[in-house]
């Protein structure tokens, strides 16, 4: 019998906006739709062939609200019979997006899913989901629990504490944040100094190239407050708030003989694990490690890492722990310099590992991402070809 097997066909995101910059003014679900059609003009599927939509989204509210995925592929102009489903798993939906795409197809009931993502954070505030129920009696998502409080105490729920709790449970100093900050800003601006970044972005409007990176030095780094008393976060080690739009078209073997479409990767392994919900950020650990133990392969094997700059903290723990090799992750910057999107942030990530995978040969790619309620996605794509 022949394994199912999940290809990557395409994957593709806007520049990202800066806050208030070029994107800002975008309607999200005309975020979406533009990436439905570039993705769509670039494999040259049919879209009536296409099985469903996957669009991660956070603060689901206002115009990101009735299911951004049916309604961006609505914006699109493209057919009312093809379904859409909107995913919430916090920093990683679009990621999550990407994996339901993928069993999908490996499960043999779907052949042909376009995932992505869509977040437009200057329109619609961080947490504005998770403060919407004060008007209604609930000062946060968990505390009018009993089970919650029993459980886990009155300790604040909140990435910035997360993160801080990271940060001193791995010894990591504010230098050692700064310093990885830094590099995260001059891999992003000579990745798009050399064009790395060209065949994953579709331009829209004023938005031709992502706006978030910025020069920047450890001395101005230092000179910023920190974001609490006896924290050493400050937003220098923090990803930026930003507005974007990604997708990927996953199909299966049958899709590409039927369609003539040509793999550029496969999906070599999907899983998602859960670690601490209060300090939240710490889940790419053992999901890297869950992960491995399930391949067979190690750190070494892995030629591209991305993982998300939520907070400096989460990379540079996840790095004391995997072992891995530094140059191999993030090459081209990440969230600090490059933007975190939320909602489509996973997908971004994705056809950033795929276009590195291709620049430098390599043949895996590994993906995970810090997630709101402590867990973590983790993907490993093989390139093809």
């Amino acid at each position: 019998m022949i394994t199912p097997q999940a290809y990557i066909v395409d994957a593709i995101r806007t520049p990202v906006g800066k806050r208030n910059g070029s994107l800002a003014e975008v309607h999200p679900a005309d975020l979406g739709a533009h990436v439905i059609n570039a993705l769509l003009e670039r494999t040259g599927i049919d879209p009536n062939v296409v099985d469903d939509v996957v669009f991660g989204c956070v603060d689901a509210i206002g115009p990101q609200a009735g299911n951004i995925a049916r309604t961006a592929w609505l914006a699109a102009g493209r057919p009312l019979g093809i379904p859409g489903t909107t995913v919430d798993r916090q920093c990683g939906s679009s990621q999550q997006a990407i994996h339901f795409a993928a069993q999908g197809v490996l499960s043999g009931t779907q052949d042909v899913v376009l995932a992505g993502g869509v977040q437009n954070m200057s329109a619609i505030p961080i947490s504005q989901a998770m403060i919407a129920g004060q008007q209604f009696g609930f000062t946060t998502p968990t505390a009018e629990s009993t089970g919650w409080r029993e459980r886990f105490g009155d300790a604040e729920v909140s990435q910035f504490v997360g993160a801080d709790m990271m940060a001193k449970k791995w010894d990591i100093s504010r230098e050692d944040m700064e310093r990885w900050a830094l590099q995260s800003h001059e891999r992003a601006r000579a990745a798009i100094a050399a064009g790395r970044f060209d065949n994953e972005n579709v331009p829209l409007g004023d938005c031709v190239v992502d706006e978030c990176p910025r020069e920047t030095s450890l001395e101005k780094m230092a000179s910023l407050d920190t974001l609490a008393e006896g924290s050493d976060l400050t937003a220098a080690v923090a990803s930026q708030i930003c507005d974007g739009a990604s997708a990927t078209l996953v199909v299966s073997e049958k899709a590409l003989k039927e369609y003539g479409l040509t793999p550029r990767a496969r999906i070599h392994h999907l899983s998602v694990r859960g670690d601490d919900p209060v300090m939240m950020l710490s889940a790419p650990i053992p999901a890297t490690e869950y992960a491995l133990a399930k391949t067979g392969l190690s750190m070494d094997d892995i030629d591209v890492v991305e993982i998300n700059e939520a907070f400096a903290p989460v990379v540079l723990a996840w790095l004391k722990e995997t072992g891995a090799d530094p140059a191999k992750v993030n090459p081209n910057g990440g969230g600090i310099a490059l933007g975190h999107p939320l909602g489509a942030t996973g997908a971004k990530l994705f056809a950033t590992l795929l276009n590195e995978l291709e620049r430098t040969g390599g043949r895996y790619g590994l993906q995970t991402m810090c997630e709101g309620g402590g867990t973590a996605n983790v993907t490993i794509v093989e390139r093809l070809g």
